[in-house]
């Protein structure tokens, strides 16, 4: 109980809304999805702690190896040893996992986004399989259901995170934004990074946004139809209207500035689709 609760709060730094989600889901799931969380907020963070993509590498890799280690075998690390745990009890599939962990190599290098749908792949195999995961911890009979409003769930919780992290990402050089919708905005991929972004980057940034709201509506529209037992799984996409019009607020000082939400309003949001849904 003790590893639980320390495990709990780690996840309320690393991942706060995503810890909040976590409280609406039974009892008996919250570790396992405590776990699961704690996971993906580890390789999301690679490249701030491994600063190169060498030592970002050897981590994904060393992950990857914990999760394919025989069963019963501890691998000294709490989130590990938990995630593997849950893997067990609830038969996740490994191949998510190493399709997981080799997207999240695109984050340790400043490589080009060529285009919408790479863009889309890389949010379904990171936070769409991590929505997916979720639901089969929650009810494996109803998850396979919700594939569909998983995979734009995911695409529009996504989207927006790379857009509060933008001013980051542009320090460091890396661009998010698939080529198509630089092109159409006007600007490339060096001036998007550059100090000269300017009215162009902005719209690049509105394009973004805008595709982020696509899927949110789109996840809105399958959302009525899940069971109230999955719901948990999906309560971290309740803030994300809100931060995307944090940035759309921000305009052109979206490039430098990140934008938030604050942490009570993010519980509202959580509270109000725990309590209702969609």
């Amino acid at each position: 109980m003790a590893r639980e609760h320390d495990l709990a709060a780690q996840l309320r730094e690393a991942d706060r809304d995503r810890y909040l989600a976590s409280l609406y889901a039974p009892e008996d799931k919250r570790a396992d999805l405590t776990a699961l969380y704690l996971f993906n907020a580890e390789i999301a963070a690679v490249r701030e702690r491994a600063r190169e993509p060498l030592p970002g590498e050897l981590r994904l890799r060393w992950w990857g190896d914990a999760i394919a280690a025989p069963a019963g075998q501890a691998t000294g690390n709490p989130v590990a040893d938990g995630l593997r745990a849950a893997i067990e009890r609830h038969r996740l599939p490994a191949s998510v996992f190493e399709d997981m962990l080799e997207a999240r190599m695109f984050d340790l290098y400043d490589d080009p986004m060529p285009d919408r749908a790479t863009l889309e792949g890389y949010c379904g195999e990171t936070a769409s399989a991590l929505i997916q995961l979720s639901a089969v911890i929650l009810d494996p009979d109803a998850a396979g259901a919700a594939a569909g409003a998983a995979g734009h769930a995911g695409c529009a919780q996504a989207i927006a995170g790379l857009l509060l992290r933008l001013p980051l990402h542009r320090r460091r050089g890396q661009c998010y934004v698939p080529a198509e919708l630089l092109a159409a905005a006007g600007t490339t991929r060096q001036a998007f990074v550059s100090d000269t972004a300017g009215e162009a980057g902005a719209r690049a940034v509105a394009a973004m946004a805008a595709l982020a709201r696509d899927h949110l509506a789109m996840f809105e529209a399958e959302a009525r139809a899940l069971p109230k037992s999955l719901r948990p799984a999906f309560l971290p996409i309740a803030p994300t209207a809100a931060y995307l019009a944090a940035v759309e607020r921000l305009g052109v000082r979206a490039l430098t500035e990140p934008a938030s939400v604050s942490v009570l309003r993010r519980n509202f949001l959580i509270l109000s689709r725990a309590l209702r849904g969609w």
